[in-house]
């Protein structure tokens, strides 16, 4: 981020109640914060994902932008790049499906230019390549027949697709290789089994011919109501893996 956006460089202690955690940054008169997304995806709204602003979600105060508290970190300039553009095209009336597509063209830009800058990422490196550096960690546990791996989520959205969120399948991404379930690496311990329990549910009705949206749909309630009711986790977990294995 340049001077021009009045960009901050330090963190500013500053006490809220949840979902806020701390404030980081100010950009153009635009307080930042960092939030707790499980408890907005838990109690406010289960499609908030890694960040948002006011045109997006109006539970949001106009000036301020929203950022998922990070296991990772490191992509907080991205999705302060992306919402800068994405608000100041909305609030000039753009829809939104038109302003998140412009957002995505400038976050990817500084993304691949950080990237390679760093040296994380090559020009001439294949698919192949970006998969097997994607893969981070097996989750033997959960692999019944499905693979289920933990993903580098900042190299997947610079490379492949930029909204990937939580996790994604074989049945959603060509990119993900078939018989697999990704999860973002920068989700919480808490939510692993959570947003697993969605994919696989979607996937599983997806190979039974169902289309995304209803699926996702699905998917959601039944990972909502297992967050409000979290003593049936692993038996719904359970269920669904054994109902992914035959569907390979």
């Amino acid at each position: 981020m340049d001077s021009k956006n009045n960009h901050t460089n330090h963190a500013v202690k500053e006490q809220r109640k949840p979902p806020y955690i701390e404030k980081i940054t100010t950009v153009s008169d635009i307080d930042v914060w960092i939030v707790d997304g499980m408890y907005i995806r838990t109690n406010i709204e289960r499609e908030f994902t890694n960040f948002g602003q006011y045109y997006r979600f109006k539970f949001i105060p106009k000036n301020e932008f929203w950022i998922d508290k990070e296991k990772i970190g490191g992509e907080d300039d991205f999705y302060i790049e992306h919402m800068l553009v994405e608000n100041r095209l909305m609030e000039e009336g753009m829809p939104y499906e038109q302003a998140i597509d412009k957002a995505n063209r400038a976050e990817k830009k500084l993304r691949k230019e950080v990237l390679l800058a760093k040296e994380e990422i090559r020009p001439d490196m294949t698919k192949a390549e970006y998969i097997e550096k994607a893969h981070k960690k097996l989750l033997t546990k959960y692999s019944n027949g499905v693979k289920v791996w933990i993903v580098d989520g900042a190299l997947i959205r610079t490379i492949f697709f930029m909204d990937f969120t939580e996790g994604g399948h074989d049945k959603v991404y060509k990119f993900v290789p078939k018989g697999e379930v990704w999860l973002d690496d920068d989700l919480s311990e808490k939510e692993i089994k959570l947003v697993l329990l969605h994919e696989l549910h979607e996937r599983y009705l997806m190979s039974e011919g169902w289309d995304y949206d209803p699926a996702h749909r699905k998917a959601s309630s039944l990972e909502y109501h297992c967050r409000h009711h979290p003593e049936e986790t692993d038996t719904k977990l359970d269920e669904e893996m054994k109902r992914n294995k035959e569907k390979i």
